[in-house]
């Protein structure tokens, strides 16, 4: 079972031979499950404790606050993805700007060293840390061998011609391409959310919906319609999703209504995961319901098409 740990303690008992990782890893993509294999496998063979060294709240709300910079995982979906990596034990530091402000040698030194008094550490080869992001990986390296620790640079998984972060994701799912998204997530992009009643106006055009709330500080799609696939308790649906305001009907909620394509089930108040599989369209104000009902007919056709060509790699 994952252990979370908040904060550092004098208190801790010791952790056999602690292989590390530091990050945020918002995604759990590509490149954080090769870097948390890692991790993993090489504390399995030492007998030792898979180790995660996280921040809370993220660097950029304290170093660039004006910044607003929206999230692709939930704190729980985070900790789901560590525990099935098999990560034993994830540590939250508070990032404040006293600790900011930490030079380089004091972070390893005083928290890398004395706080989790790590045997091994991997990280990416562009990792910074310290004060102004003064320390890079060339320090680490130098202060590992100092404190009794060995780095391992790792180099970044590549992907569709360029690096696979977080920060690409996210501008890839904010400008419509969940395709793409997915390929460096290695799964579809999903939001979680409890449904709640709509407007009912799905309902009177024969295409009944399950309708969630934009969840406050999540990356979202553009508003438009998506082939996507709904997770409801242990079975996963093949459904069209549409994001936005309905402004056919005069602009509302802002709202993600999902529509199950090839069954009808009563989801109020369940819990369902909506994972976004291709773009259909953007949205769009028509003259008539009559018009909207008919491009929804050309929308689910074309939903379901992209439905049957998943790709390879992804789930």
């Amino acid at each position: 079972m994952l252990k979370v740990t908040r904060g550092l303690s004098g208190q801790c008992p010791p952790r056999a031979y602690p292989v590390a990782t530091i990050g945020n890893f918002d995604g759990h993509h590509l490149g954080h499950r090769a870097l948390l294999q890692t991790v993993v496998e090489t504390a399995r063979k030492a007998q030792g404790t898979a180790l995660v060294l996280t921040f809370d709240p993220h660097p950029v709300k304290i170093l660039a606050p004006h910044i607003d910079l929206r999230f692709l995982t939930s704190p729980e979906e985070k900790l789901a993805h560590f525990e099935a990596a098999g990560i034993d034990e994830v540590v939250f530091l508070e990032f404040s700007p006293t600790f900011a402000a930490m030079s380089p040698d004091e972070f390893a030194e005083g928290i890398l060293h004395r706080s989790l008094t790590l045997s091994e550490l991997f990280v990416g080869n562009h990792f910074a840390f310290g004060k102004g992001r003064a320390g890079h990986i060339e320090d680490l390296v130098r202060l590992g061998g100092l404190y009794g620790f060995r780095v391992h640079p790792v180099t970044p998984v590549m992907l569709e011609g360029g690096v696979v972060s977080s920060t690409r994701i996210r501008q890839l799912i904010q400008a419509g391409n969940v395709e793409q998204a997915a390929t460096l997530l290695g799964r579809f992009y999903g939001i979680f959310g409890t449904v709640v009643h709509g407007m009912q106006q799905g309902e009177a055009m024969g295409w009944p919906t399950a309708n969630l709330r934009i969840p406050v500080g999540r990356v979202v799609p553009p508003d438009g319609v998506y082939a996507a696939r709904a997770v409801h308790g242990a079975q996963t649906s093949d459904a069209i999703a549409y994001i936005g305001t309905r402004p056919t009907f005069g602009a509302g909620e802002r709202l993600i209504e999902v529509n199950l394509l090839d069954q009808r089930c009563d989801l109020y108040g369940q819990e369902i995961t909506v994972q976004f599989v291709a773009r259909v369209r953007g949205d769009h104000t028509f003259a008539s319901v009559d018009e909207l009902s008919n491009q929804i007919v050309r929308d689910v056709a074309q939903a379901r098409r992209s439905l049957q060509r998943i790709p390879q790699g992804v789930q």
